[in-house]
């Protein structure tokens, strides 16, 4: 996972967290995202997200090689 997917991730699971408190959604709609945030700062914090490699996805740069 790149470092823009990872921050990202923080930026929305922070987003959804200041919503809820702020009152601004709740009932099973909060109850949902709340669960999508924790999994955004779970796989921010590890470093990986579970459904990039069975879909072949990766947002981490390509390295270059040196010659």
């Amino acid at each position: 996972m790149g470092s823009a997917d990872r921050i990202t991730r923080i930026l929305v699971a922070v987003l959804i967290v200041i919503l809820y408190f702020t009152g601004q959604i709740s009932g099973t709609a909060a109850v949902i995202l709340l669960i999508i945030a924790a999994a955004f700062i779970l796989t921010s914090s590890v470093g990986s997200c579970p459904l990039y490699l069975p879909l072949g996805i990766s947002t981490r740069k390509k390295e270059e090689k040196n010659v």
